[in-house]
């Protein structure tokens, strides 16, 4: 399955995950964002501390790369749905984990979106959905990112079906809540900023 061709598409996809978009644009802004806000280096801190121009492109540049090995695994190269689904792993933790950055990085959001909507679009789009609606209802990123991530899980069951895609959705959503971990402790505690 994992073919030599399979194991540099994957690690490929690592290492263009780990590119920290939100740092370099911030940085093109004036601002660090690893030294603003939340520190964090993905999008929404990056609107935050940088604007709302350059958050937006951060998140535009984030789920590229999420999406771009498993499209480049299945259109360009032929390969089956498991190395599709590894290429959009390995980019999620590159984003995490960044090896650039001393492994680092931000929450796997944009990037994990990016990949599922190459992977299984429609199941990223009831997602999409469900994050417009709760963020609509809390104005606050994070809620409408857990919920998404959840909601993620049951529409690629019922969408999809796929068990490498399913399980894809459930390793990306323990690592969404992983990574929101101090999120969840400031809306316990009601002090959760929206954008």
């Amino acid at each position: 399955m994992f073919s030599p061709i399979a194991v540099l598409v994957v690690v490929g996809a690592y290492l263009l995950g780990a590119v920290p978009f939100g740092l370099l644009l911030g940085r093109s802004a004036g601002v660090d964002v690893r030294a603003a806000g939340s520190g964090n280096i993905g999008a929404t801190n990056v609107a935050r501390t940088a604007g709302r121009t350059v958050g937006l492109l951060t998140l535009l540049l984030d789920a590229v790369k999420g999406a771009l090995p498993p499209l480049v695994a299945k259109f360009a190269l032929g390969l089956p749905v498991e190395v599709q689904v590894a290429a959009g792993f390995a980019a999620v933790l590159g984003h995490v984990f960044p090896v650039y950055l001393g492994f680092r990085g931000g929450k796997g959001v944009a990037t994990g979106a990016g990949v599922f909507a190459a992977v299984t679009p429609y199941a990223a789009l009831v997602s999409f959905a469900a994050f417009a609606v709760v963020y609509a209802v809390a104005k606050v990123v994070s809620v409408g990112s857990l919920v998404a991530s959840v909601s993620l899980v049951a529409a690629a069951w019922w969408l999809d079906g796929r068990v490498p895609v399913v399980v894809l959705a459930a390793m990306v959503t323990v690592i969404i809540f992983v990574r929101h971990v101090g999120n969840l402790r400031r809306l316990w505690r009601g002090r959760e900023l929206g954008v």
